[in-house]
């Protein structure tokens, strides 16, 4: 591995330049920056940790690998189980923007070398997988949480398969009598909404229902989202009878909205949710759901993480935990006669 004095001749600058242009000092020209940068990442020239105050890496990072950087509620409870899973471990927890904090041309195990991590647990969705290939390439410790890398020898993983349960689902309102059954799904692909649509596509093919892509909706996945997704598809010409959301907060909005214009659940209208949690509890009626545990997930990456990294294991981690279907109080057999809103969500009479 390359020196500081090493990376000072093949850059023609001094060491100490070198030394505050790899903690991005204020003094440093953009244009040395990034020669020094450049020439760290081609010698492999990794930051001291000690450079961070620490004789020793004691923290684990839970790492946001791109979109939307704030925290949703299925990243708190990630960060319930990391926090549980860390408990006996003694080491402490970043969360960590890479698009934000990580330096042009500096390499991932430069980045995390400098951020004084000694593992992390990546946070991705589809779009943004080629970010956790590049960090496996390097071979610093790492376990990614809600996405599956079957294809990588070096990838560690813990997610969740919901396919199964979400097809006993649809299929579950087939047998009570539903035929127009609508999927509400988050716009952006990831590994848990691919899994849920495949649910969905195999109950129709288990009953040889061609599926209604006209009842298949892509909203932002949020309280609102699924508040205007029930007047959308309640204003059809021919409404559904049932309606599955594959995400926990758009159920919760539809259920809110139901009760403001006067539909009756289950009696008007069928729901099926799916729970991160135990929101599905807390609601009225209590909604029927496909189940995770998210805190589990979280919890068995950073307990695996931790093993490793303190020596105790030197396996690699591949755990697939998988859904279930709670049959509760938002699913019955289909009105009569389908109930229809106007756009601004009057019942037609």
């Amino acid at each position: 591995m390359a020196t500081v004095r090493e990376i000072a001749k093949k850059t023609g600058v001094s060491p100490a330049t070198v030394s505050r242009a790899l903690k991005s000092h204020p003094d440093v020209s953009d244009m040395t920056r990034s020669k020094v940068l450049r020439a760290a990442k081609v010698t492999g020239y990794i930051d001291d940790v000690s450079s961070n105050g620490n004789s020793t890496a004691t923290s684990i990072g839970y790492m946001l690998t791109g979109g939307d950087p704030r925290l949703c509620e299925y990243d708190w409870m990630l960060l319930e189980g990391i926090t549980e899973g860390l408990r006996d471990s003694r080491m402490d927890l970043q969360v960590v923007d890479l698009q934000r904090c990580k330096r042009e041309g500096e390499t991932y195990r430069q980045f995390f070398h400098r951020r004084g991590l000694r593992g992390v647990i990546l946070r991705t969705v589809t779009q943004n997988r080629s970010i956790c290939r590049d960090i496996l390439a390097e071979d610093f410790p790492s376990i990614v949480v809600a996405e599956r890398f079957a294809d990588m020898e070096e990838a560690n993983f813990v997610c969740c398969d919901s396919t199964a349960e979400t097809a006993r689902a649809f299929l579950h309102l087939m047998d009570l009598g539903h035929k127009r059954i609508a999927i509400v799904m988050h716009g952006r692909a990831d590994r848990d909404h691919l899994d849920r649509y495949n649910g969905f596509r195999e109950a129709c093919a288990a009953r040889n229902i061609e599926p209604d892509e006209d009842l298949v909706l892509r909203i932002v996945a949020n309280f609102d989202g699924g508040r205007t997704a029930l007047n959308r598809l309640m204003s059809l010409p021919e409404p559904p009878t049932a309606i599955v959301f594959t995400d926990p907060q758009p159920g919760i909005g539809a259920i809110c909205r139901a009760h403001e214009v006067g539909l009756q659940i289950p009696r008007d209208l069928s729901i099926i949710g799916f729970d991160d949690g135990d929101t599905r509890r807390r609601i009225y009626p209590v909604l029927t759901a496909v189940c995770q545990d998210t805190r589990e997930l979280g919890f068995e990456a950073a307990a695996w993480l931790s093993k490793r990294l303190n020596g105790e294991t030197t396996d690699s981690f591949r755990q697939v935990i998988h859904a279930r279907l709670e049959i509760n109080q938002t699913t019955g057999v289909p009105p009569s006669t389908p109930v229809r809103l106007q756009p601004n969500g009057k019942v037609i009479e």
